[in-house]
C-alpha cells in the first residue's frame, strides 16, 4: 500500500492542512480546484493543481469521475478526501480503489455501515448501545415520514443519512413545522451531498454534544484519544468545540471510549473516525451517529494529546500500524477551537460573501502560507490569504482558532486574545461573536445545551446584538479618515473640520483640530481628547491619545474604512453632504440578502401577501435563506425563478403597497 502522490479532493482549509502535513512527511501533493477556486491558497500551496468544472459543488467536488480523471492525469497513487464533499461517500472509496488507488480512509464497507446514520443506529441498537428514538426506515415518502414523526412527538429531528456537519438537518418542533422541514432537509442534502434520503430522530431537549476520536489499522488494532466537547452550536453546526469536555469524568470517558472502539472493530474499521454521542442532564449517553471522515474540530485532539492526526491517517493508509497504544496516549491540559465563519451573527448568521481586505493570523509562523501555524498555544488553520475572494458556492467556515491552555480558563483567555489579535476585514464574521461567546456565564460554567444559541437568537439575547462603536472607536475612525491622503492634515489654511462619519444607521461629527505640535484635538459632543498619530501605513495606525500609545488596523475599500480595534470590527463612511436616494428603505422592492441561487419561488404576480409572507428562497454556501414581504401588498413583477444565480441586493419581487 505505498504511495508517493496524493490527491487531495477537496478545498479550503482542510486541502491546506492536509497538504502541509504530507510535505512534512514527503510525499507531493496535488489540488483539485473549481472555476471559483482557480486562485484559491490551496491550490497555489500543493505541488500540482487540476482543474475539475464549475463553481457548483455538484459539477466539481462532488463529482466522483472529474476527482478520478484529475488523479490519472497528475499520476498520483492516492486520495484523501478531507471532510464533507465525498468524503463519507462509500461508492467513491470503492472506485478509487478500483482505480488502482490508495484511498486514504475506512474502506467502503465500513462507511456504508457507518456513513448512512439510520444504518449506524441499527448496528448500534442491535449491540446495545443506547440510541435516541426515531425512524429509520427505506419508506422516503412524505405521508410515512409525517406518519412516523407523529408517533415519535416533537420536538424532534429531520435529518440526512448520508453526509454531516449539520447540514441537511432541521429541527422541527411541531407539527405545522414538519412538511417546511421534510423539503428543506432534503433539498440541502441533495444538493451537500448528492443523497436526499432522510431519517427522523427524537430530539434529546437540554442534550450536550459530545464525540469520541477513534483510531484504526489493518492490524487490528484500535484506539480512542479521548473526547470532545462540540455543544456549542448554531442551526445544528458547531461554532465552539473543546477537549476534554468539561462535564466528562474519567470513568465516562472510558466507558464512552470502549463502545466507541467496540463500534469500529464492528465494522472492520480503519483509519480516523468520530464516534458522536447526545448526553442529557443526566449524563446519559445516546449514540447519534459514526462520522467516518477526519473531523473538523481534530485540531483539539492533536493539541490535548500531542499526535498529529493527519499524520496517523497517512501511515495507517501505507499499512502501518497504529503509532500509539491505548495506554500511551493521555490528555495534557486544555484545547478550544472557535471556528471563524464568514457571517453577520447579528442579523441571523447570514452567510457574506466578498473580498478578504485584512487577514494576518497571530502568531502564525508564515503569515503569508495558509495552514497551521503554532506559536505560544495558538494554532490557526486557514485556506485563505489576503485578498481572497468569498463565493456563495461554500461553506461560510474560512478559518480555525485553536488555543492551548494548562487549564480551561487558561485556554478562554488564550483564545479570546487570539480572536482579538486575528481580524478579518473586508466581510463581516462571527469573531466578536465567538469571543462574547465563550466568555458567557453559560459557558464557562459549562451549561450550553446544542439548541441554545438558538433561543439566544430567538429570544434576543444580548450576546446577539450588534456591538456599537464606542466614542473612542469614532475618534479613531475620524484619524485615520482626516490621514487618508497622506500623513498631513488637511490645508494649513483649516484651522478646524469636520469629519461627518456614518457606522450603520448612525452618523455623527467629529470636530478635528490640527495642533502646532503635529498633534490633533478630536471633540466629539462637547468632549474632546489630544492624540498624536505614531504612523500609518500597510493597513497598520499608530497612535497615542493622552499620552497613551495604542494601535489599530485600518483598512479603505473605495468610500469605506474597515477598522479593527480591541476585538472589534466596523465599517465607516465619510457622509456625503448631498442626499442618497436609497437611503430609506423600499418596502415594495424584495431583495436577495445573499449572493446565491434561487430554490424556490412561492408567488406569482397578482398575488397578495401579508407582512411576513415567505417569497423566495435563496441558498448560499448550502444555507437556506427566505425572502420575505416586509409589506402587506399585492406582486406586480417577480424577477427570478427557481435555478437562477442572483447577486447580493438583486430585486427579486416587486409588491403595490
Amino acid at each position: 500500500m505505498t504511495f508517493s502522490k496524493i490527491l487531495i479532493a477537496n478545498r479550503g482549509e482542510i486541502a491546506c492542512r492536509v497538504i502541509r502535513t504530507a510535505r512534512n512527511l514527503g510525499y507531493r501533493t496535488v489540488a483539485v480546484f473549481s472555476d471559483a477556486d482557480r486562485d484559491a491558497p490551496h491550490v497555489a500551496m500543493a505541488d500540482e493543481a487540476v482543474h475539475i468544472g464549475a463553481s457548483p459543488a455538484t459539477e466539481s467536488y462532488l463529482r466522483c469521475d472529474a476527482i478520478l480523471d484529475a488523479a490519472r492525469k497528475a499520476g498520483a497513487d492516492a486520495v484523501h478526501p478531507g471532510y464533507g464533499f465525498l468524503s463519507e461517500n462509500a461508492a467513491f472509496a470503492q472506485a478509487c480503489v478500483d482505480a488502482g488507488l490508495v484511498f486514504i480512509g475506512p474502506p467502503a464497507s465500513a462507511i456504508t455501515a457507518m456513513g448512512d446514520k439510520a444504518l449506524a443506529k441499527r448496528r448500534m441498537l442491535d449491540a446495545g448501545v443506547p440510541c435516541a428514538p426515531g425512524y429509520l426506515g427505506a419508506d422516503q415518502s412524505d405521508d410515512v415520514l409525517m406518519t412516523e414523526a407523529e408517533k415519535l412527538g416533537y420536538p424532534l429531528l429531520v435529518k440526512a443519512v448520508a453526509g454531516g456537519g449539520g447540514r441537511g438537518m432541521r429541527l422541527v418542533r411541531q407539527a405545522s413545522e414538519l412538511q417546511q422541514g421534510i423539503d428543506g432537509a432534503r433539498r440541502e442534502a441533495q444538493s451537500a451531498f448528492g443523497d436526499g434520503t432522510l431519517m427522523l430522530e427524537r430530539l434529546i431537549d437540554n442534550g450536550r454534544h459530545i464525540e469520541i476520536q477513534v483510531f484504526a489499522d489493518a492490524h487490528g488494532n484500535a484506539v480512542y484519544l479521548g473526547e470532545r466537547d462540540c455543544t456549542a452550536q448554531r442551526r445544528r453546526q458547531k461554532v465552539i468545540e473543546e477537549a476534554p469536555s468539561p462535564v466528562v469524568t474519567p470513568v465516562m470517558r472510558e466507558a464512552m471510549g470502549k463502545d466507541a472502539v467496540a463500534a469500529a472493530l464492528a465494522v472492520g474499521y480503519r483509519g480516523a473516525g468520530t464516534v458522536e454521542f447526545i448526553v442529557d442532564d443526566k449524563l446519559h449517553h445516546y449514540f447519534l451517529e459514526m462520522n467516518t471522515r477526519l473531523q473538523v474540530e481534530h485540531p483539539v485532539t492533536e493539541m490535548v494529546t500531542g499526535y498529529d492526526l493527519v499524520e496517523w491517517q497517512l501511515r495507517v493508509a501505507a499499512g502501518e500500524p497504529l503509532p500509539a497504544r491505548q495506554a500511551d496516549i493521555t490528555l495534557s491540559g486544555h484545547a478550544i477551537e472557535a471556528r471563524l465563519y464568514v457571517e453577520d451573527p447579528y442579523t441571523g448568521f447570514t452567510p457574506q460573501t466578498g473580498t478578504v481586505l485584512w487577514w494576518q493570523p497571530a502568531n502564525a509562523l508564515h503569515p503569508d502560507v495558509p495552514g497551521p501555524s503554532v506559536a505560544h498555544g495558538v494554532r490557526v488553520d486557514d485556506g485563505i490569504v489576503q485578498g481572497s475572494v468569498i463565493s456563495p458556492y461554500y461553506d461560510p467556515m474560512v478559518a480555525k482558532i485553536v488555543v492551548h491552555g494548562r487549564d480551561r480558563d487558561d485556554a478562554i483567555r488564550r483564545l479570546r486574545a487570539a480572536l482579538a489579535n486575528t481580524p478579518l476585514l473586508g466581510l463581516k464574521s462571527n469573531g466578536r461573536f465567538l469571543s462574547d461567546l465563550v466568555d458567557h456565564p453559560a459557558f464557562r460554567q459549562a451549561q450550553m445545551t446544542t439548541t441554545l444559541i438558538d433561543q439566544w437568537l430567538e429570544e434576543g439575547e444580548a450576546l446577539l446584538q450588534a456591538p456599537v462603536p464606542t466614542d473612542d472607536i469614532w475618534r479613531v475612525a475620524a484619524m485615520a479618515m482626516a490621514m487618508r491622503h497622506g500623513n498631513s492634515w488637511r490645508a494649513n489654511s483649516v484651522a478646524a473640520f469636520d469629519v461627518r462619519l456614518q457606522c450603520g444607521d448612525v452618523v455623527r461629527d467629529i470636530r478635528v483640530q490640527p495642533d502646532r505640535h503635529g498633534g490633533v484635538v478630536l471633540g466629539l459632543d462637547g468632549a474632546t481628547v489630544q492624540a498624536h498619530v505614531l504612523g500609518f501605513g500597510d493597513g497598520r495606525l499608530r497612535y497615542a491619545v493622552d499620552g497613551v500609545v495604542r494601535k489599530a488596523i485600518a483598512v479603505f475599500d473605495g468610500a469605506h474604512l474597515h477598522l479593527a480595534l480591541d476585538g472589534n470590527t466596523f465599517v465607516f463612511t465619510e457622509v456625503s453632504p448631498f442626499p442618497d436616494a436609497d437611503a430609506l428603505k423600499d418596502a415594495s422592492k424584495a431583495r436577495s440578502p445573499v449572493a446565491g441561487k434561487v430554490t424556490q419561488v412561492l408567488v406569482a404576480s397578482g398575488a397578495e401577501v401579508h407582512v411576513g409572507q415567505q417569497l423566495v428562497c435563496v441558498e448560499a454556501m448550502k444555507m437556506e435563506m427566505w425572502l420575505c414581504a416586509e409589506a402587506t401588498g399585492v406582486v406586480q413583477a417577480v424577477h427570478a425563478k427557481a435555478g437562477d444565480q442572483v447577486e447580493s441586493g438583486a430585486l427579486l419581487v416587486e409588491l403595490k403597497t
